[in-house]
């Protein structure tokens, strides 16, 4: 065996172990727990907005902001930035070292991107004050793809793609396939009872958010116009402009609280 591969493989052993060390674990359930603070203030955020109140934007910038305000707000957010760190280096471990099939191997990735930003997104609140707006995020990155060579087809297959993901989280939930992420022998009836009801709304609601969202980047690609994408803030706003009109908006919250709760009760029993 040569030096480079002794040196790759001691290097692989060394990731393992740190991906099963008992402190990774630890903190990535206090992240799973953050996690659900941040759905939990995007969905009051939601509601407020459906009210016709609110100062903030419902999405995870706002939220992080809301946390900001709060008494003692800097600690719960350097816990929070711990917390999602754990969270994007166990996504990543698994992406890179766990036995997976492809499609959860790049569930993982998008999982470790998602959680990264989030990460950067709680230092950038924490060291410069504020967060960027997701929605101008989105619209930015979608102007720039549309000018690419083939950029509408780009942007459209995109778009598909996102409505896909909604399809897959709605899917998740009305068949209840969260269950294989958590330790059901650990839990008694009523608690698998419970998450059920708790992961069956929430699935739903990120599944509709996920699709809703989809489709305006769909727009944006046929229109050739960036403006018309968004991101949470936007998604969520758009369900207020329904015939429905804003009581969509507070069913689509609550889900968004429940599944908060799921979280919750994700970092106890979730399987790590």
């Amino acid at each position: 065996m040569s030096t480079a591969q002794s040196a790759g493989q001691n290097a692989t052993a060394a990731a393992r172990r740190a991906a099963d060390s008992p402190m990774l674990d630890r903190l990535a359930r206090v992240g799973l727990a953050c996690r659900g603070v941040l759905y939990a203030l995007i969905g009051v955020l939601a509601i407020q907005i459906a009210m016709g109140s609110g100062d903030h934007q419902a999405d995870k910038g706002g939220a992080i902001s809301t946390v900001a305000e709060l008494p003692f707000g800097a600690v719960l957010l350097w816990v929070m930035v711990v917390g999602f760190a754990a969270l994007a280096l166990w996504q990543a471990s698994e992406a890179l070292l766990g036995h997976q099939k492809p499609l959860d191997r790049a569930e993982s990735v998008g999982r470790t991107l998602v959680y990264g930003l989030i990460f950067f997104t709680l230092l950038s609140v924490l060291l410069v004050g504020r967060a960027a707006s997701e929605d101008k995020k989105s619209q930015d990155v979608t102007g720039k793809l549309l000018d690419l060579p083939a950029g509408q087809w780009l942007v459209g297959a995109i778009g598909l793609g996102i409505i896909a993901l909604g399809v897959h989280w709605a899917r998740q939930g009305v068949t209840k396939k969260f269950r294989e992420e958590l330790n059901l022998g650990q839990m008694s009836a009523r608690s698998r009872s419970v998450m059920d009801k708790l992961g069956v709304a929430g699935y739903l609601a990120r599944g509709a958010i996920a699709g809703l969202a989809g489709i305006f980047v769909v727009q944006a690609a046929i229109t050739h116009d960036e403006d018309k994408a968004g991101g949470i803030d936007a998604t969520l706003r758009g369900f207020a402009d329904t015939p429905v009109g804003p009581w969509l908006l507070v069913v689509v919250a609550l889900g968004l609280m429940l599944f908060a709760g799921y979280c919750f009760g994700e970092s106890r029993w979730r399987r790590t």
